[in-house]
């Protein structure tokens, strides 16, 4: 992308903040935002939202690596953990709730949304199989020891399976939002 991402405008905000609040407004309260080492000036930027910010300090690290630290992080105790990435702006906070319900009605299973026969983004885990990240080396991994436990949420939010990382995808996000 050649910049950070998280800070592209995104209508009147940043598109971490957009990211933030779509998962506050589906009703989440215990927030963790991992950050890189160049997370600086994304501190900055959403320090005024309730979120607790750890930073993986490990550079060049994986997904895997951040969600280590995060899972570090987390106050509550909570039954699930729902892993969001920053560069899937259009997931709706409806999807998240419908998420959320999922995972009231099957606490054991690894809900994941899809749209048009795609899997997608945010994925929720159970809290015991998230905490097998610790010893496998990627979500893959522990989504893929699990395979029997899935449960694909069908959604029509194609946002579950848009991601930016291209200038392209960029400008895409933004047409399909401005719509």
């Amino acid at each position: 992308m050649g910049q950070q991402k998280q800070l592209l405008p995104f209508n009147d905000r940043t598109i971490i903040e957009h990211c933030i609040n779509s998962v506050i407004e589906a009703g989440i309260s215990d927030v963790v935002v991992v950050l890189g080492t160049e997370g600086k000036e994304i501190s900055k930027t959403i320090r005024a939202l309730p979120v607790t910010v750890a930073v993986n300090d490990v550079p060049e690290s994986d997904m895997a690596e951040s969600v280590r630290v995060g899972l570090k992080t987390v106050m509550n105790d909570p039954t699930g953990i729902l892993i969001c990435l920053a560069d899937h702006p259009l997931v709706r906070p409806e999807t998240v709730k419908a998420l959320l319900a999922r995972h009231q009605a099957n606490p054991a299973s690894i809900i994941i949304p899809s749209f048009n026969r795609r899997r997608g983004h945010p994925t929720l885990f159970p809290k015991d199989i998230i905490q097998e990240i610790f010893d496998r080396n990627s979500l893959r991994d522990v989504i893929a020891a699990h395979a029997g436990i899935i449960f694909y949420e069908n959604t029509e939010d194609a946002g579950v399976v848009l991601d930016m990382d291209t200038p392209q995808d960029y400008e895409r996000i933004l047409r399909k939002f401005s719509n």
